[in-house]
């Protein structure tokens, strides 16, 4: 039996940048801090620049998925962010809700990171999925024990030798039992516990060094995922 139920997260935070730069990392400054949103069939059914924006996609037998973004000035070229992600669940809706409000949760934070540290430079994005195996209960701790950070904690600098991916110095800038974001110099590594979620785990690189190669990122991160998961 398809369990259809509307949904809905709010989230009311703040972020180091005004509205106006807020404004362009989500819309056309997505793949710098989520994923590239660009191929997205959605409407803009509200967009009052710089405070109030809404995109939707509908489908069929009255499915939809809606974001909305309201943006306030604070002093300090900050931005106070109301954020309501609406729509409907066809299946598994516990399951889906969780995951989703959870991704929520950690999306926000790395776009607050991004307008912080790399905002407005040229971003190349890379996606990796691990393998099927990466699935099971221990799936995420075990990325973690590899990467040699499964006892550091939000905010701790780190100094990582990566097989076949080198040398990675940074700071944990988000860590819980579900995801984990590495940030260095010049880029933002996101973790995906999503075995949580019934899926792989993933990650996501964010490349702001001028020189990156999602290609070569992908072959290096896919060919450790693969030994972790062995």
């Amino acid at each position: 039996m398809t369990d259809k139920r509307e949904f809905e997260i709010v989230v009311d935070t703040e972020l180091p940048g005004t509205p106006e730069r807020v404004w362009e990392a989500v819309t056309s400054g997505t793949p710098a801090w989520m994923f590239p949103t660009d191929q997205w069939p959605d409407v803009k059914t509200v967009q009052e620049y710089p405070g109030h924006l809404v995109s939707r996609m509908d489908g069929p037998d009255g499915w939809f998925n809606q974001l909305e973004h309201v943006l306030e000035p604070l002093d300090g070229g900050r931005a106070r962010l109301h954020y309501v992600h609406s729509g409907i669940f066809a299946d598994n809706w516990d399951e889906q809700y969780d995951g989703a409000s959870k991704h929520t949760g950690f999306y926000l934070h790395t776009l607050g990171q991004y307008l912080q540290y790399f905002d407005g430079k040229p971003v190349v994005f890379t996606d990796i999925q691990s393998p099927a195996a990466s699935q099971t209960p221990d799936g995420f701790e075990r990325l973690k024990k590899a990467l040699g950070v499964d006892a550091a904690e939000q905010g701790a600098a780190v100094e990582l030798e990566l097989d076949g991916v080198g040398r990675l110095s940074g700071e944990v800038d988000f860590s819980n039992e579900n995801f984990l974001g590495l940030r260095t110099s010049d880029a933002m590594y996101r973790f995906f516990g999503r075995n949580a979620f019934g899926a792989p785990v993933g990650m996501t690189v964010h490349d702001f060094s001028g020189s990156g190669d999602s290609a070569a990122t992908a072959e290096a991160w896919g060919g450790f995922l693969a030994k972790v998961y062995a």
